[in-house]
């Protein structure tokens, strides 16, 4: 019952940040408001395509791992990347964004990331 479930937190997780990726890249100006730090209309749109291809190759780099190397490897990359929203909520913190956003989406990111690496060690 368990496999079933971290392996389906662990897809659901990296497709949800390959499209976070994704938006990023096609459309930058609104995926940055529901980042939580509105980009500058005059300012340069480059941090916006890096955060695209950041979070898009997180999200391909997790689904390759759970298809190829399995779910202890899976559950060490989830670990690892759970740093990344941990940081998002700082960013969004200290450049004027809501407590709302940073812990109701960025900070919740981080656990849920931490719950599907403690599930897949379980396995």
């Amino acid at each position: 019952m368990l496999t079933p479930i971290a392996y389906g937190l662990a897809i659901l997780l990296n497709l949800m940040i390959l499209f976070i990726g994704a938006r990023f890249l096609l459309v930058p100006r609104p995926a940055a408001a529901g980042y939580g730090v509105p980009a500058k209309t005059d300012g340069d749109p480059a941090y916006l395509t890096i955060k695209g291809l950041r979070d898009g190759s997180y999200g391909l780099v997790g689904l390759a791992l759970l298809a190829f190397a399995g779910a202890q490897a899976e559950a060490w990359f989830m670990l690892i990347v759970a740093l990344v929203p941990l940081g998002d909520t700082v960013v969004v913190l200290r450049h004027g964004g809501t407590k709302a956003v940073a812990f109701g989406i960025h900070f919740a990111t981080a656990v849920a990331v931490l719950v599907s690496a403690a599930l897949l060690f379980a396995l």
